[in-house]
């Protein structure tokens, strides 16, 4: 037998002797009076008081010395020491606490602020019960758990080992509070739009397809939060609305993709991507400033101050600058040459594909912070176009040589509109995958009328960008192989 069954063997007769004893090792209620931050944040009037308190939580270690033994509980909000001894507990308490627990079981201790000859701030135990018994044994905090994809499958042992982990995601739930709290303090409404749709709008990127029993309809999962149904909004009266909610893209992952991911995006009347610009601007500062209490970075050797001057760079000029290549000019056979020169791979050969290749091997050498704009027409099927007739009013926050957001002055004209989806159907029609699929009904709704809006969205790649790690790891679950 393993040394893990043996464990599990003890565990179990530990849990038997419980319930023959007539304790239940896994009771619904507890009499907790204190957490463990409110013992700690109170203890020296606890101490003076010898108030009694009642605390809950995991044994994260189980000492014994003889007839005194060290328990470190923690719940939640901290941990401590429990300390126990057989003079303060009587032999038969003291001795089933031995007796009946392990470590990573769930305790409820009940005793007074003491501290120890070590001078170590503790818990006196006078009473326990078991709240919860393990079956398994959780990995030590020192050395937890090395195998990346088992920390990931085991996220709860991550969670529970490494406080620097829960910090992480008590970041990230801020990181979206100020997000809300920003577009609510800027007069925006938050609204929810649906996830399941029969077309797919607002972005370029292959969708989760499934079927819907009920109307007996091939449907998709939503590739952007609400694009189109906020727009809606706008030619529905609405001023100003966001949503935050989860997107979902049928692709590979990277370090900065995955297929399941929260964004957020507003839509704003009456207004231009000039206005969506000093509005990001002053979003990302507050984002920076309350979240990671700084607004100064150095992610993947880029250094950037989101308080300093913001560059405006011009898409069509940095591309013809860094590679001599003019986009709105050049022919598909002269852009494969110069990606083939340059050594880049490329997937799709039709122009628009091929000059978003061109600007990301580009936009690697930005440090930022940056707005990209001036976007070609054919890579920006909903925003608006600027005089000259072949780019848009669309803008691009960029950092560490990344895009972390997308906005326009939104596309309003429904005969460009339709135009461009019919330009996109053929896409799809000729193969590719990520082109944008069109929405007639959508065009519907121009052609009633919408005024002109800004459009903007970001997601948690922001956070993982200011937080300085993959977005695979910024994410409390994301998703693992089934284990054979």
């Amino acid at each position: 037998m393993s040394n893990i069954e043996d464990l599990r063997g003890d565990r179990e007769q530990k849990i038997n002797k419980l319930r023959e004893a007539g304790i239940n090792p896994y009771p619904s209620a507890t009499n907790r009076t204190h957490t463990v931050a409110d013992v700690i944040g109170d203890f020296e009037a606890l101490e003076s008081s010898q108030e009694v308190v009642t605390i809950t939580g995991r044994m994260m270690a189980f000492r014994e010395h003889g007839a005194i033994a060290f328990v470190d509980i923690q719940d939640g909000t901290g941990k401590i020491q429990g300390f126990c001894s057989k003079e303060e507990m009587g032999e038969d308490n003291f001795d089933s606490l031995l007796g009946f627990m392990s470590t990573a079981d769930f305790i409820e201790v009940k005793g007074v602020a003491y501290v120890t000859k070590r001078g170590t701030q503790a818990v006196l135990v006078k009473e326990w019960r078991p709240l919860a018994k393990a079956l398994q044994n959780i990995p030590t905090e020192h050395f937890g758990i090395k195998d990346e994809d088992e920390r990931l499958r085991k996220r709860y042992l991550d969670l529970l080992l490494s406080e620097e982990q829960r910090d992480l995601f008590v970041k990230k739930a801020k990181f979206w509070d100020v997000t809300r709290s920003f577009m609510k303090e800027h007069g925006f409404l938050e609204v929810e739009t649906p996830f399941i749709e029969t077309t797919t709008g607002g972005a370029e990127a292959r969708p989760f397809a499934t079927h819907h029993n009920d109307f007996d309809l091939d449907v998709f999962m939503r590739i952007s939060v609400g694009e189109l149904w906020q727009k809606r909004l706008m030619a529905g009266g609405f001023d100003k609305t966001f949503e935050v909610g989860k997107a979902f893209r049928n692709e590979g992952s990277s370090p900065e993709h995955l297929q399941e991911f929260t964004n957020m995006e507003f839509y704003w009347a009456y207004a231009n991507y000039e206005d969506g610009m000093r509005l990001v601007r002053d979003l990302y500062i507050r984002i920076a400033q309350e979240v990671f209490g700084t607004t100064k970075f150095n992610v993947r050797d880029h250094e950037f101050d989101l308080a300093g001057e913001w560059q405006l760079i011009d898409y069509v000029e940095e591309v013809e600058n860094k590679t001599g290549v003019n986009v709105i000019t050049a022919s598909e056979d002269e852009m494969k040459a110069k990606l083939e020169e340059l050594g880049v791979q490329y997937e799709g050969d039709n122009k628009e594909r091929l000059t978003d290749t061109l600007w990301k091997y580009c936009r690697k050498q930005i440090s930022g912070p940056a707005f990209l704009v001036h976007h070609p027409k054919l890579v920006a099927p909903l925003a608006k176009v600027r005089e000259d007739g072949v780019t848009v009013e669309r803008f691009q926050p960029i950092i560490a040589g990344s895009e972390v957001g997308n906005g326009y002055s939104e596309l309003n004209d429904p005969v460009d509109q339709r135009e461009r989806f019919e330009l996109q159907q053929k896409l799809i029609e000729s193969g590719d995958e990520e082109a944008m699929m069109p929405d007639w009904e959508f065009v519907e709704m121009l052609e009633h009328g919408m005024p002109p809006t800004c459009g903007f969205g970001f997601g948690e790649r922001l956070f993982s960008f200011l937080a300085g790690l993959p977005i695979r790891e910024t994410q409390l679950f994301p998703l693992v192989k089934p284990k054979d």
